[in-house]
C-alpha cells in the first residue's frame, strides 16, 4: 500500500511540474518611467519603449486649426485628470491625423510640471486590437495616464475584433480605466467600408438592426474630428511652414511653382504631399532637415 501511495504521489508531482512548464510566465510590471512613448507588442505581450517619437511640431500642422484645438483641449483635460472623450480622427489621407495625436501628446507633456506624472503614448497595431483588454489591465492602477493610439483603424466584413474594442471602450464590467483614453485614426467615419454597410442593409430582415451593432462602434468615440482635403492656398501654407521651419534657402517663387507641380503629378494636395516635396527640396539643396 505505501508503495502505491508513493507511485501516485510521484505521478501527481510530474503532472504538476508539467503544468507549471505549460503555464505562461507571470507578466512583469512594466516600468513606465523609462520613456514617454511605447509600442504595444504581443508574443509575448510587452510595452516596448520608444526613445524618440517620429513627429512634427504642432505649428507645422496647417489647415486643421479647428480640429487641432479640439484635440489639444481634450488631451489637456485628460492630462489634468478631468473628464475627456475617446477621439476618432477620420477623413482624407495625409492631412495630419496621426501627426496631430503625437503633437498633442508632446504639447501636454511640455506643459506638465517637471516632477509631475507624464502622459504616456502607447501605440497598438490594428492586428493586436483583441489584446487591448490585456493592455488596459496593465495600465490600470498606474500613477501615469495613457493615450492608447491606433493608427489607420478599420474593420472588414469578416472581422469580429471590433467587438473587443467596443466592449473595452465603454462596456464590460470594469469599463475603460479612468487613466486611459483611446485615440484612433481612420479614413472611414464609421470604421467600416461603405459597400459592406449597404450590402448588410439590403440583405437583412431588419436593415436597421443589421448594421446597428457595427455602426455603434463609432459611437464609443465621444469626439469625432473630420479631416478634409485642403485647398491650394492651404497646401502652399503647409509648404511655406516647412520651408521656414527648416531654414531652406530658396526663393518663394521657385518653391511655389515646384510645390504646385509636385502636387499635380501626385494628384493630391495634403500635408503629407507638402512634406514629401520639402524632403525632395532639402535633398537637392543639400540641407539636413531639423529633427522634431
Amino acid at each position: 500500500m505505501p508503495k502505491q501511495k508513493d507511485t501516485t504521489l510521484a505521478l501527481l508531482v510530474r503532472i504538476a511540474e508539467a503544468l507549471d512548464r505549460l503555464a505562461p510566465p507571470p507578466r512583469p510590471n512594466p516600468d513606465f518611467d523609462v520613456a514617454d512613448a511605447f509600442v504595444w507588442h504581443t508574443e509575448p505581450t510587452r510595452f516596448e519603449p520608444v526613445p524618440r517619437v517620429n513627429r512634427v511640431e504642432m505649428e507645422l500642422l496647417q489647415g486643421i486649426d479647428r480640429v487641432r484645438d479640439q484635440l489639444l483641449e481634450n488631451t489637456a483635460r485628460f492630462a489634468r485628470g478631468l473628464p475627456a472623450n475617446n477621439a476618432l480622427l477620420w477623413g482624407a489621407r495625409g492631412m495630419g491625423k496621426s501627426s496631430l495625436v503625437k503633437a498633442a501628446h508632446a504639447a501636454v507633456n511640455r506643459a506638465a510640471s517637471a516632477d509631475g506624472p507624464r502622459v504616456k503614448l502607447v501605440e497598438i497595431h490594428r492586428e493586436d486590437i483583441e489584446t487591448l483588454p490585456i493592455l488596459m489591465g496593465l495600465a490600470r492602477g498606474s500613477r501615469h495616464r495613457f493615450i492608447v493610439f491606433c493608427d489607420d483603424l478599420s474593420f472588414d466584413a469578416d472581422d469580429t475584433s471590433y467587438k473587443s474594442l467596443k466592449a473595452v471602450l465603454e462596456g464590460g464590467i470594469e469599463g475603460r480605466p479612468e487613466n486611459v483614453i483611446f485615440y484612433a485614426t481612420s479614413n472611414r467615419r464609421h470604421l467600416l467600408p461603405r459597400d459592406m454597410m449597404e450590402n448588410e442593409r439590403s440583405t437583412a430582415i431588419n436593415p436597421g438592426e443589421a448594421v446597428e451593432e457595427k455602426v455603434s462602434l463609432s459611437d464609443r468615440f465621444g469626439l469625432w474630428l473630420g479631416f478634409h482635403k485642403c485647398s491650394q492656398d492651404e497646401y502652399l501654407a503647409m509648404v511655406a511652414a516647412y520651408v521656414a521651419h527648416h531654414g531652406l534657402e530658396v526663393e518663394e517663387a521657385v518653391w511655389r511653382r515646384e510645390a504646385l507641380e509636385w502636387s499635380t503629378t501626385r494628384g493630391s494636395r495634403s500635408g503629407r504631399t507638402a512634406f514629401q516635396y520639402v524632403q525632395d527640396l532639402a535633398g537637392r539643396l543639400g540641407t539636413i532637415l531639423k529633427p522634431a
